[in-house]
């Protein structure tokens, strides 16, 4: 049976993005008027996979639906993209997550309805898609809630299988930042925090010393998605940052995750860590072209081409 290259643990829920200049809600019964409504592929782990299978990679997604009109969906598309779905399991009766993106041509807010997100556990992994897979990706650590104490015996075994980790945090909606994750850092070989996510865990507001503090945790390789700026990253004793390509941002939905796409395509493939961070870099400003967080991801062909033009199209 063909293995895997990368085995995402994630959640797998649609995007409802509302799109405009101006998206802020009024209380108080007063409807205002956005530029455009689509429903599209959310939640980190199923953008991260689209991003990785359009670059290429073997991708396969675990996750947890209802049987709803948002799970089937979810899974249509998934496997559209190339995504082998055979990991996604269906509950009746439960009601598959999504989320409210209010996308703003500077910034964005997003309700989300948990419902499957928090359902993953390991007892409803295919224990033989881990076994088959080069690579472990967790996405969206902190909505996980069943998983999540089952990550440290997890990672470990995937790693003495000789599986590499990874973990993209997201956003912590209790304001708490720990759950277990730093003490979960020495069995993951590439962290992948946004600024904000990275000062939150470290609780330190200067950027290079929560870096530090995170490696010190234990992590193989911290990389630190500064939006606009580009990325830094750091492994054993090299630290460096990459410049964010130039580019006119349609709706960032996703971009972090279409980064973590690239970088680790450009991981898994061998590459110094200077060129997984401009390989991801072009991999986020390419997905900020189109509405939603899959439109506009590119292959990697066209990530390289991004790369050497010096910016998205």
């Amino acid at each position: 049976m063909a293995g895997f290259d990368i085995l995402v643990l994630g959640d797998v829920n649609p995007d409802l993005v509302l799109s405009g200049e101006t998206v802020e809600p009024a209380f108080g019964q007063a409807e205002r008027l956005v530029d455009e409504a689509r429903l599209v592929i959310g939640g980190s782990g199923a953008i991260f996979a689209c991003g990785a299978a359009r670059l290429g990679l073997r991708v396969a997604l675990a996750g947890v639906v209802g049987d709803d009109t948002f799970g089937r969906f979810m899974c249509a598309e998934l496997q559209e993209r190339g995504v082998d779905t055979s990991g996604i399991v269906v509950i009746p009766g439960r009601s598959t997550g999504v989320t409210v993106v209010l996308s703003g041509r500077e910034d964005r807010a997003m309700l989300t309805f948990a419902g499957t997100i928090k359902d993953l556990r390991r007892s409803l992994l295919d224990e033989d898609l881990l076994g088959r897979t080069r690579h472990v990706h967790v996405s969206s650590y902190f909505l996980q809630d069943a998983l999540t104490p089952e990550l440290p015996e997890l990672l470990r075994e995937a790693r003495a299988g000789e599986a590499t980790t990874s973990i993209d945090p997201n956003w912590d909606p209790s304001g708490l930042w720990d759950s277990g994750l730093l003490a979960l850092l020495p069995e993951v070989d590439v962290f992948l925090p946004n600024e904000m996510e990275a000062l939150s865990l470290a609780r330190i507001s200067v950027r290079e010393d929560a870096m530090a503090r995170l490696r010190s945790s234990g992590a193989g390789t911290v990389v630190v998605k500064t939006a606009g700026e580009g990325a830094v990253g750091a492994q054993a004793s090299e630290s460096l940052s990459v410049p964010a390509l130039p580019t006119h941002v349609v709706d960032s939905t996703g971009a972090g995750d279409s980064f973590d796409a690239g970088f680790l395509a450009g991981f898994l493939g061998g590459e110094p860590l200077r060129r997984c961070l401009e390989i991801g870099n072009a991999c986020g400003a390419l997905s900020t072209l189109g509405i939603g967080g899959t439109s506009t991801q590119p292959t990697m062909v066209e990530a390289l081409e991004a790369i050497e033009r010096g910016s998205a199209p």
